[in-house]
């Protein structure tokens, strides 16, 4: 099986699938693989580190995607992406067929490709490993950013994260003690900052209590409470996650409003729609608004910016993957429930229900597509 590894397309992306040590892996596991000449230039990846490896080398991205039987890529692909690729392949990707142009599900669906969103892939114990990872490392940038963007230089109050011998610390509020939200707790503790962290499950707050310093205080995450805290913080951290629906906006204009003129807002529901209300996706290079005197940090992918790492992060996970369905053809997603929980689309057939109830078209679960045809690779 070749395995191709295109260069991100996507506005700002400067991460890569598959880094060189994962090229050398698959080629150990007797894969075949094509790089696109500058796949991994953004996290510096050089193209003789991936010949190095024993990759092939591609000089343009349609030509990793017409030679390859199995694409792995970071973003969702775009129409012209998919159009490159022949009937009956793989892609792994963050495909997000929900909100991507309905033409690509259609082209994907009638090319009859297997299509694994890597955001869905998740363990029998609920693990999801690429969205964890994503969500940690988004999760620990978030105090370096605003302590950047609380600079009176950059328009904020002009405040430190940590307090001083009779100066009192920051008070950040976090809503969201999932990965994200629980990785920058931590880190804003480091600094020293005085952090609350709200969510509206109790088992959740057990764990940050437990597992974070005793300066982290805990709050359930009712509109009450979130009206209240936001109120009076100087760094607002938005971290709600809802499984396969859009971010709820648990922090509306109205508590927006009643915030201090350069508070920090860092949204990182963004990419599933936002969780405070007056956010808009912005980008790594142009990253911030103001809304009401506020600074709204609302960037979808930050983990980019630490490309290098993150693609790091997204090789250690990919990689088994990649190898048990080369392995193993379609008969991977029969014995691999985590990923098999990732198919969106299976030999022309939607296997995933919410989304095929959102574009109106036929489920089918993939459980009967396996019994009754095996894919060979």
């Amino acid at each position: 099986m070749i395995v191709g590894i295109p260069k991100e397309s996507s506005q700002e992306e400067r991460r890569v699938a598959l880094t060189p040590a994962g090229v050398h892996s698959l080629l150990k596991a007797g894969q075949t693989v094509i790089a696109q000449s500058d796949a991994g230039i953004g996290c510096g990846f050089s193209i003789e580190s991936y010949r190095e490896a024993g990759a092939t080398i591609a000089f343009s991205a349609e030509e990793v995607f017409a030679r390859a039987d199995l694409v792995v890529k970071v973003m969702p692909p775009t129409l012209q992406e998919c159009s490159w690729m022949g009937e009956g392949k793989f892609l792994f990707s963050v495909v997000h067929l929900g909100s991507a142009n309905p033409g690509i599900h259609q082209l994907l669906r009638s090319q009859r490709v297997i299509a694994v969103g890597l955001e869905l892939i998740e363990d029998a114990d609920h693990y999801m490993p690429i969205l964890m990872a994503m969500s940690e490392i988004a999760g620990m940038l978030v105090p370096q950013i605003a302590g950047r963007f609380l600079e009176t230089t950059h328009g904020g109050r002009g405040v430190m994260l940590g307090g001083l011998p009779g100066v009192p610390a920051s008070h950040v509020v976090i809503v969201g003690a999932g990965t994200a939200g629980s990785a920058a707790a931590r880190v804003f503790a480091g600094y020293g900052a005085s952090v609350t962290v709200m969510d509206d499950n109790l088992k959740r707050l057990r764990v940050v209590d437990s597992n974070l310093p005793r300066m982290v205080n805990t709050a359930l995450a009712t509109s009450y409470n979130i009206a209240r805290y936001v109120s009076s913080a100087d760094v607002v951290v938005g971290a709600v996650w809802v499984h396969g629906q859009t971010a709820p906006h648990v922090i509306t204009e109205s508590m927006v409003r009643k915030m201090r003129p350069g508070s920090v807002i860092i949204d990182l529901s963004i990419d599933h729609g936002g969780c405070v209300e007056t956010s808009r996706p912005t980008t790594l290079s142009d990253p911030v608004f103001k809304k009401h005197g506020v600074i709204h940090y609302c960037v979808p992918n930050i983990p980019s910016s630490v490309a290098r790492t993150a693609s790091h992060a997204l090789n250690n996970v990919i990689v088994p993957f990649v190898e048990d369905v080369e392995e193993k053809g379609g008969e991977s997603f029969r014995d691999n429930l985590a990923l098999r929980r990732g198919v969106y689309l299976f030999s022309g057939h939607c296997t995933h229900e919410a989304l095929a109830g959102l574009l109106g078209c036929e489920y089918r679960s993939l459980d009967s597509l396996l019994s009754t045809s095996t894919r060979e690779v």
